[in-house]
Parts: C-alpha cells; structure tokens; sequence
C-alpha cells in the first residue's frame, strides 16, 4: 500500500478501523469496500486520486474493525449511523462517497438519507441492492436460521496464506485480487491464518428492498453520480441489476456511466485503477465539487 495511514476510531462504542491517504486539507473522499473486503481494496486507486483525502473504512466485522455484539446484526443499513458519526470525528461536513459492490449500495443508501452530507458519490460495480421478489416471512425465516448457524461457526482458518489466495481464486477472483486483500483479511494465529471478517457476514438480511423502495432510494439521491462498471463484471450476469441502472439515468438527476475494462475487483488493478481516478477527477472538476 502506496502512503497508507493506519486509522482508529471508537464509534457508538465500536473500534474501527481503516487507512487514509492524501493531504489533510484534501478533497475529502470516503471509501466503503465490498463483501468480506476492507479497507485495503482502494489501496490502488487511492493514492492516485491526487489532492484528495482519501479515508477508507473497515466495515464492521471486516478488516481491523471490531465484530459487531452478539445480538446486532449486520443488514446493509446497519452501518449508516457508524458512517454518520465517523464523518464528524473527520470533522467533514459534507464528503464525496467512493464506493464498491456492497459499499456501493450502503453509499447509496447513505447519500439518498442525508443527502446534506454527500456532494458527489462515486459508484464501482453496484449502485444501489438488487429489489428481491422474495416474500418478508421467508427472508425472516432465512435470516433467523443463516445467523444462528453462522454464530455457532468459529472463524475459518488456513493452514497457510496461500490457502486463503486459492480459495478466492476458486471463489472466482483473480490472483491480483486474493494477493492484494490477504493481508488485511487475515490474522496469523498458532493454528494458522484467520480469517477476520465475522461469520455473521455471511447470512442472509433480514430484510431485503422491493422494487419500489429501490427506486425510492435513487429518486432521493440528489448529488451528482458517476457510476463505473467493468466490461467483464457482474453487470452482465444480473439481468435486473442492469435494469435498474438505466433506469437510474432518469431517476438520479446528475448521473453518468463509464465502463472500464477489468473484472468485478478492477480498483485494485494499475491500469483500471489508474482510468477510474482519471474519470473521478474529472467529474468531480465538471462538477465543481473539488
């Protein structure tokens, strides 16, 4: 990682954590990474993104960031009033949102409820959650049994470092990916390296959004939204995702797209790194939000 400073913060009497770059008095650009990712995933576009603060979060139950309390759970709204209360210890009134996959759709979430606190939002390979056609009890029913399960899981555990990258790899990421992202991932430990991201991670919401309350939440962004997508990401195999995103250039008032070629993980790759700082910088200059 290019420049990163390790971060620590107490939040509604969590420890969380996260790296930062960039001059203090920079532009400043808050960084939400994807599912069972942390911080360390923008540690390629970040320093690129030139005269900005760039502070990026370990949510919750990932990275360095403390596991939530065993009766909290981790719904994608959860993390809104930790990323509210975060943004005034920075003491930034107002911030551009950078977000990927999962952090994307808490981004989104976040900008469309306090959108006084976000002048630009920066989407990579999501923009808002995926509408579920899925009824409420049988959500209920899967988030009660996934999280009981999950709670009862200890932590998985590698043998070596390199069993982590293979699994990634079989998961479908790319060697790059699962290199880059093992460190911050794992902890080493006598019986070998564990993973850190909190098993409760992986159960189901307990609810999921419909349609309209996602087209609710794009109508109530009000910022201006670029919106990246990798030629060979999950776009392409979410048929109703790719719905809602043409639908969001009539729903979002100040919203663009780009494509860039690269896989769902493209930030942590140099050349599409490289492009999507291009791409913010200049929006955020046409914008005047700098």
């Amino acid at each position: 990682m290019t420049h990163a400073e390790a971060r620590h913060w107490m939040v509604d009497g969590l420890r969380l954590s996260g790296l930062a770059w960039g001059p203090e008095d920079g532009t400043p650009v808050f960084a939400l990474h994807g599912w069972m990712d942390h911080a360390g995933s923008f540690q390629v576009v970040a320093p690129r993104l030139h005269g900005c603060r760039v502070v990026a979060l370990d949510l919750s139950g990932q990275g360095h960031s403390a596991n939530r309390a065993a009766h909290a759970t981790y719904n994608i709204w959860d993390d809104l009033p930790q990323i509210a209360g975060l943004l005034d210890q920075l003491g930034w009134d107002d911030c551009v949102l950078l977000g990927h996959s999962r952090g994307a759709n808490i981004s989104a979430l976040f900008a469309a409820a306090l959108p006084e606190k976000v002048r630009a939002f920066v989407a990579i390979e999501s923009l808002v959650p995926e509408p579920s056609d899925d009824t409420v009890v049988a959500t209920l029913r899967a988030f009660l049994q996934q999280t009981r399960r999950q709670s009862a899981r200890p932590a998985r555990c590698f043998p070596t470092r390199e069993g982590y990258i293979d699994r990634r790899i079989a998961q479908g990421s790319s060697r790059r990916t699962a290199d880059a992202l093992a460190e911050r991932a794992l902890e080493e430990t006598p019986g070998g390296f564990r993973l850190r991201g909190d098993p409760r991670l992986f159960a189901c919401s307990a609810l999921k959004l419909t349609l309209n309350q996602v087209e609710d939440v794009l109508r109530a962004i009000r910022c201006p939204v670029l919106n990246i997508w990798a030629t060979e990401g999950i776009l392409q195999s979410r048929p109703r995702l790719a719905d809602l995103v043409r639908d969001a250039e009539s729903l979002i008032p100040d919203y663009e797209r780009v494509e860039i070629p690269g896989d769902h993980h493209l930030h942590l790759d140099a050349d599409a790194a490289g492009r999507i700082a291009r791409e913010t910088l200049a929006f955020l200059d046409r914008r005047d939000v700098r």
